[in-house]
């Protein structure tokens, strides 16, 4: 099996965090959201995936030496591919190509999700679903008595169904979903002015394949900020038990920590109250402060401090007293 993850979007709606770090790497309770998404899709697969493709922008090269890192650490050789224009999920994948072989899973990077990943062994395809109150803001699904999909539509104003295209797709045979992509580039096919997934899969399907509408339990979002850190707060939630949240290397002095929190390594906290919902990257300092369903960055300094669902960069540095923030990294701030 290969795994290909498409993030080459630099996720502007979550500036200023976004500024500095590729959306599919701020960190999620304590992990790139993008190795919590690949973490998660072996996990449930039960499968250690031969490569993991990643599909990236400009992001220069110190990132893709990160990728590759990861793909290494749990066991898979990486392979970095660019996109170098938005042309669309269908284009975004094809970036691909060389990777596009056998047993194939894709999975953008851009939101996290609770769910199993098994795709159905009996499908030529399996395409993860959630019921949504918003599909016009969505490709959906319609599907027969067996779960088997009969259509795809890209974000209709006029109701088809409320099962919307999570961004999470299997795929027996690469080669066939490689060659359908193809089609819609050689023959310039778009939907809403962008090369669309969407569109293969219906000619896919129209071609005599099987594609399996599997749920999902849980979609959690990751567009702004506000969606982050209810994110952040939920992971937390749902790895407290499996997870060494906190490390052993953070000192902890006349604090309570409410979990489920994340508390990195050399992390110095002290006469605070921390959580739940809380992450901090390593090597922050934190003093006298209140902190609840925040994520703060590695290296920031917050002393003076209540707050509550904020989000703060990098190399920080906050004094004062403020009840909600979105700050970027090295941003200083007395208030």
């Amino acid at each position: 099996m290969n795994i290909i993850i498409p993030m080459a979007g630099r996720g502007s709606r979550l500036r200023p965090h976004t500024l500095t770090t590729p959306k599919p790497l701020v960190p999620i309770a304590g992990k790139p959201m993008v190795q919590r998404i690949v973490e998660d899709l072996i996990a449930s697969s039960g499968e250690t995936p031969e490569e993991i493709a990643f599909v990236i922008g400009d992001f220069g090269d110190e990132v893709e030496k990160q990728l590759l890192a990861l793909a290494k650490k749990l066991g898979s050789r990486g392979r970095i591919y660019h996109q170098e224009q938005p042309l669309g999920t269908a284009h975004a994948i094809l970036c691909a190509e060389p990777s596009l072989r056998g047993s194939c899973l894709v999975a953008f990077a851009d939101t996290l999700f609770h769910a199993s990943f098994r795709p159905d062994p009996q499908a030529d395809g399996t395409i993860w679903v959630k019921k949504v109150q918003n599909p016009e803001s969505f490709g959906v699904v319609k599907t027969d008595e067996q779960g088997y999909i009969t259509e795809f539509v890209e974000k209709s104003p006029v109701f088809v169904s409320d099962l919307a295209i999570v961004g999470i797709y299997h795929f027996r045979q690469g080669e066939v979903l490689r060659d359908e992509l193809q089609y819609l580039i050689d023959n310039d096919i778009k939907d809403k002015g962008e090369y669309q997934i969407t569109n293969a899969l219906e000619n896919f399907k129209n071609k005599g394949a099987k594609i399996k509408a599997a749920p999902i339990e849980e979609w959690l979002d990751c567009g702004n900020k506000e969606s982050v850190v209810a994110t952040n707060s939920r992971i937390l939630e749902l790895k407290q038990d499996s997870e060494p949240l906190i490390s052993a290397e953070a000192q902890i002095e006349d604090s309570l920590l409410i979990p489920p929190c994340y508390i990195g390594p050399d992390v110095h906290i002290r006469r605070s109250i921390i959580g739940p919902g809380v992450s901090v990257g390593a090597g922050s300092r934190i003093s006298d402060a209140v902190l609840e369903h925040c994520l703060i960055g590695a290296q920031s300094v917050i002393s003076q401090l209540v707050l509550k669902k904020s989000m703060v960069g990098q190399h920080a540095r906050l004094q004062g007293q403020c009840p909600d923030l979105s700050v970027g990294d090295y941003t200083a701030l007395e208030l």
